[in-house]
């Protein structure tokens, strides 16, 4: 009961049926604001990754004097517990697997303590393979002196004797656009400049701001930035540790054995990475505007993981006074109210930590409550914080988790039910839930055999392909369209007549244009469905039924023969003209003319326009008496007179109380004229023989030359005059 009905208010917000959906006066600043495209111009890929590291392993820079104890550990491995050149080899090799969590299929090239001709070659050789397509290069200096003022970084000579600067203008030149600069070193913030740095293909993250020193504290890695953006969940656990709490006290030793994947949601680690997803997620959409959060979190799966880690770097970082910066410059992030939930949900698993490890077998972990919660705000959010005026049309905190929640079974209805609750307030609310990524999510679910999720589904799709019918082409390439086609077809567990009626209204929009799309749905006996249901009990659903069949048959001959051949035309005629709901009357009056508009270059003599023009050219004048030119085949002569028949029983609504069917009368003889204006005369004539309809010398006093009576043009009949009711009728 939570979800509104389809209406068939006319115009384009036709299930858009509520009153605040509208406009109070032209003015009124409540009116529905534009859809915006959601969809990314391209996509792409981050195919190559650079990983420079210069460590220099036990010589410390000259410019950084290094407390005791201090930081040491890079990519989670200790180099004093090791020789230096062994340590270089496993941290370089512990960095790219790191990396290949979140990009498993990218080029991945180390340059462990290189000269500048090792880097240039690198970056020549991954731009080369990589072609168009995006490059990362991360830079480690941990081991060299802070960046220049004048942007340059430090690599070494051949002896590592001396420390050579290299000019970032130089590597960007080198690695040329798209890329990706991650800078990982003190100082690093010198290295970017807003003002140098406006090419929109060009991503910089660095560690910190101009004038910072990284972090030397014991209990942290000393390459913290890097942990952020590679191994985020060990980093903020680890971080979590660190804080002091009298209720809680966890060895970080035990992080490195939580049990499961990070691609099993089922387990601890994967519902930790799923929960940190979905409030970075949030955090990124609530902050963002639209366009940067579709270019970073939308079009490249490495760019999207990197920066919502980065997201977690700006709060572990700020916490030891330390301020990332990037290119595009992010909004600071460190303060939002969803990282209290990211706090709690890490509380709920490390209490549970100790147990679970003990006894692994026995040990029942407690799932977190995050989704549940967060699902409950959304609904408080629905049912009171959009009607006020403030809130109205605003962004919902919660909607970029609420597409998370849609991969799980357990809350996934309840997901569903919400989001239509959300969609339904208009086409703003589509336009933010196709912004935030919902579109993959609900394609795929219609996939699901599952029949308590139909209902949900048909609303959502019916609101979707309202506001934004260019979905129709993802749907049938998907196969989407037969989800909808199994509603109407079903003869066990049919849907309610409301539902149907969404589908019909999803199929009319799916046929709407495209020739593939009609073909499809008539090779799965759509003419069928339709004729089932104008016999429905729902005037509702007979109103969709002829919509649906209006828009099969609409530029499309094979649909209107086909059509013809089951009857579907004469069955709206018969029944749907005469429906005592005069919205299915006017719905079957719009697919009558839109079934003679159907054939451009054809008249009602079944004569083509090229056929008219062959004629023209070579018979000259047609001989008075002579039978149409599609007389003599059969089944053509048998298809105009069921045109006109059709014609028949549409002027028998002339005198319809309906003002809506009365139009579209007018709109349909202004079809039947558009089509064949020589065959009107004909079509008056063989109305006339029928018993119907004006005199013979009536219509051809109509048709004839105007003056062509006594050289005097004829005059309309007054107002009220017998000739004037006689005219209206």
């Amino acid at each position: 009961q939570d979800i509104t009905p389809v209406t068939s208010v006319e115009g384009e917000q036709m299930l858009y049926p509520a009153k605040r959906h509208y406009p109070v006066s032209p003015d009124d600043s409540s009116a529905e604001p534009e859809v915006i495209s959601w969809r990314l111009k391209e996509r792409m890929r981050t195919v190559s990754v650079a990983l420079v590291a210069c460590l220099n392993i036990r010589v410390d820079p000259p410019d950084v004097i290094k407390p005791s104890p201090c930081a040491r550990i890079e990519c989670w491995t200790d180099p004093y517990s090791m020789s230096a050149p062994k340590a270089l080899e496993t941290i370089g090799k512990a960095l790219e697997q790191q990396y290949q969590r979140w990009q498993p299929r990218a080029r991945y090239k180390q340059s462990l303590d290189p000269t500048v001709e090792d880097v240039k070659k690198l970056c020549d050789s991954l731009r080369r393979s990589a072609k168009d397509e995006r490059v990362l290069f991360h830079y480690n200096g941990h081991g060299v002196p802070k960046p220049t003022a004048n942007s340059e970084i430090w690599v070494f000579n051949k002896s590592f004797t001396q420390y050579i600067p290299l000019s970032v203008y130089d590597l960007q030149t080198w690695l040329s656009t798209p890329s990706i600069l991650v800078l990982d070193c003190s100082n690093a913030g010198v290295l970017v400049n807003q003002n140098q740095h406006r090419d929109e293909d060009l991503i910089i993250l660095a560690a910190c701001s101009v004038g910072e020193t990284l972090p030397q504290n014991p209990d942290l890695p000393a390459d913290v930035f890097t942990a952020c953006l590679t191994t985020p969940i060990k980093m903020a656990l680890r971080w979590f540790c660190t804080r002091p709490s009298p209720l809680l006290s966890v060895d970080p030793d035990l992080i490195d054995r939580i049990p499961g994947q990070l691609n099993n949601r089922k387990s601890v680690l994967g519902e930790l990475n799923w929960i940190f997803t979905a409030i970075t997620d949030t955090i990124a959409w609530n902050l963002l505007p639209p366009d940067l959060f579709q270019r970073l979190f939308r079009q490249d799966l490495l760019v999207a993981s990197i920066f919502r880690n980065f997201i977690l770097a700006d709060r572990l970082l700020r916490s030891v006074n330390c301020s990332p910066v990037s290119i595009p410059r992010l909004p600071p992030s460190y303060q939002h109210p969803l990282w209290a939930a990211w706090d709690l949900a890490a509380d709920v698993c490390l209490s549970q930590l100790p147990d679970i490890l003990a006894d692994p077998p026995r040990a029942e972990y407690r799932h977190s409550a995050f989704f549940t919660q967060q699902l409950t705000a959304f609904e408080v959010w629905l049912e009171f914080g959009s009607t006020s005026t403030r809130a109205a049309r605003s962004k919902p905190l919660e909607l970029p988790i609420v597409l998370q929640v849609l991969l799980s079974q357990v809350h996934r209805l309840r997901a569903l039910l919400l989001l239509a609750r959300f969609l339904d307030m208009g086409s703003w609310a589509v336009n933010h839930a196709l912004s935030v990524g919902i579109f993959p999510y609900v394609l795929k679910l219609l996939q699901s055999p599952a029949a308590e999720l139909r209902e949900a589904l048909v609303f959502i799709w019916a609101k979707i392909l309202t506001v934004d019918t260019s979905c129709q082409l993802d749907l049938v390439r998907e196969s989407g369209h037969l989800y909808f086609l199994h509603c109407l077809l079903a003869q066990e567990n049919a849907p309610p007549a409301n539902q149907q009626a969404l589908a019909l209204a999803v199929i009319a929009i799916i046929v709407g244009e495209h020739t593939e799309s009609k073909e499809k749905c008539l090779e799965k006996n759509l003419i069928g469905a339709i004729m089932a249901k104008l016999q429905h009990d729902s005037p509702h659903l007979r109103r969709w039924a002829a919509l649906c069949a209006a828009q099969l048959w609409g530029n499309y001959d094979r649909g209107k023969t086909q059509a013809l051949d089951m009857q579907l035309p004469q069955a709206i005629g018969t029944r749907g003209l005469s429906d005592p709901d005069p919205g299915v009357r006017a719905a079957s009056m719009y697919a009558l003319g839109m079934y003679l508009r159907a054939e451009k270059d054809a008249g009602l003599d079944g004569t083509s326009g090229a056929d008219k023009d062959t004629k023209k050219d070579t018979d000259g004048a047609k001989p008075e008496g002579a039978a149409p030119s599609g007389s003599n085949n059969a089944g053509g002569a048998a298809r105009v007179d069921e045109e006109f028949g059709l014609i028949k029983l549409a002027l028998g609504r002339l005198g319809d109380g309906s003002p809506i069917v009365r139009r579209e009368l007018v709109l349909f003889l202004a079809a039947v004229v558009r089509r064949c204006e020589e065959g009107v005369v004909q079509a008056g004539i063989r109305l006339r023989a029928s018993g119907y309809g004006p005199s013979v010398s009536s219509v051809a006093s109509a048709v004839s030359a105007p003056g062509a009576a006594g050289g005097k043009v004829p005059q309309p009949p007054a107002a009220g005059s017998p000739g004037a009711r006689r005219a209206a009728g």
